[in-house]
């Protein structure tokens, strides 16, 4: 059986839960078959055998020799990271964006488009979605697709629940896309921006190593994922990590959501540039998208703008709140500021690790408090990653090849 990322369980059968197994022992670099044999427990005919499909379906190669203990030199075999790829989609209020890498988790392409979102609704989004896959996938089919949204998502019907923002219900994500990308809609994936984040920053990011990680996302709402040993941990129904509605102000605006003082009346973006700029001002302009907006503030407060430096220093208090509950909670390694507090981070940090210290619960937090270095990309990055991911539970869902080039039959 073959875990998904989903939490559900794929029946396979053993060889290709060995030929999968062999497939992720190459992510680290080259290894001869010694080698693999060691790491994944079985014998040395074994896994020649299952090298021989792996290359045949064009997904290893041969890596030139390596001397060996005893001196008779050794065949390393390696992942072929142009042979597969994977697409990662990103709806957000005011954009969606695409990207594809290959197995090495390298971007070959990508692309993105400004939009008002809400405005153009679901089938009309989906069509835009699909025209930007389109672009940067061309003639190639992907292995697998991950969407990412902002909002409550089922993850494992891919389904997207509710998304204030987009003004979304119940929206079948995967089935509308499959139909338009001429995919099975088992190959489509759906999660929350948060969740990809979190998986964008432990594979490529500031959690590299790092076993438990909470990543906080800051755009248009505020969302949280955490990534425990690997995996996001995603609560009894997959909504886990809905730090936008933690209470920091209890004499606070009313939330969208009907409480009283949610984070997100402090740090989503709208409430930030209410607090840094009158009505009228550029910095209230959705045209802008939440990057230009964002550089902007920045740009203010580097010149040390007293309206925008005391907005942002009361959105680093709100998240130093918010982020001590997190923290008491969940004990991470480490909290990552992402979405748009990444690019104000040299301003948020300081605040937040204040706040942490001045709130130890029995004992001083010893957690890091990090800007992402992944920025806005972060939650396409783990969409990619988690794309490419149905590739390395199931390496027989790329077909045989005929291709000398790619073959790793010789001799060890």
């Amino acid at each position: 059986m073959a875990a998904t990322e989903s939490g559900q369980l794929d029946p396979v059968s053993p060889r290709t839960a060995n030929l999968a197994a062999l497939l992720r022992a190459l992510r680290a670099g080259p290894l001869s078959r010694t080698q693999l044999a060691a790491r994944c427990g079985l014998t040395k005919g074994a896994v020649s055998g299952l090298i021989a499909e792996l290359s045949e379906r064009g997904l290893v190669r041969s890596a030139g020799l390596k001397a060996g203990a005893n001196g008779r030199p050794s065949q390393l075999v390696e992942l072929n990271g142009a042979s597969a790829y994977g697409l990662a989609l990103s709806v957000e209020a005011d954009r969606f964006a695409a990207v594809v890498t290959n197995l090495d988790g390298r971007v070959v392409a990508e692309r993105s488009e400004a939009a008002d979102v809400a405005a153009l609704g679901l089938h009309r989004s989906m069509d835009e979605l699909a025209f930007l896959a389109g672009q940067v996938l061309r003639d190639d089919q992907p292995v697998g697709v991950t969407v990412s949204v902002p909002g409550l998502v089922d993850s494992a019907a891919a389904v997207l629940r509710f998304a204030p923002t987009l003004r979304w219900r119940d929206a079948e994500i995967a089935d509308l896309l499959a139909a338009r990308l001429g995919l099975a809609a088992d190959a489509i994936g759906v999660d929350n921006e948060a969740n990809l984040g979190a998986v964008g920053e432990s594979v490529a990011g500031a959690g590299r190593g790092v076993r438990e990680l909470f990543y906080l996302s800051g755009g248009m709402g505020v969302g949280g994922g955490l990534v425990s040993g690997g995996a996001i941990l995603r609560g009894a129904r997959g909504f886990a990590g809905e730090v936008g509605h933690i209470t920091v102000d209890q004499s606070g605006e009313q939330c969208q959501c009907g409480r009283i003082g949610c984070l997100e009346t402090k740090a989503g973006l709208n409430a930030v540039v209410r607090g840094a700029a009158s009505p009228g001002d550029p910095l209230h302009d959705p045209a802008l998208g939440v990057d230009g907006r964002v550089g902007l503030l920045k740009h203010r407060v580097q010149r040390g703008d007293q309206r925008a430096v005391a907005a942002v220093a009361e959105l680093g208090v709100a998240l130093g709140i918010a982020v001590s509950t997190v923290v008491d909670v969940l004990d991470p390694d480490v909290v990552v500021l992402g979405g748009y507090f990444a690019e104000l981070g040299e301003w948020l940090v300081e605040p937040v690790r204040r706040e942490l210290s001045a709130r130890p619960l029995g004992h001083e937090p010893s957690c890091r408090v990090e800007p992402s270095p992944l920025g806005t990309t972060a939650a396409l990055r783990g969409a990619a990653h988690l794309a490419t991911e149905r590739l390395f539970a199931d390496p027989t869902l790329v077909p045989f090849v005929d291709s000398s080039e790619n073959t790793a039959e010789a001799p060890a």
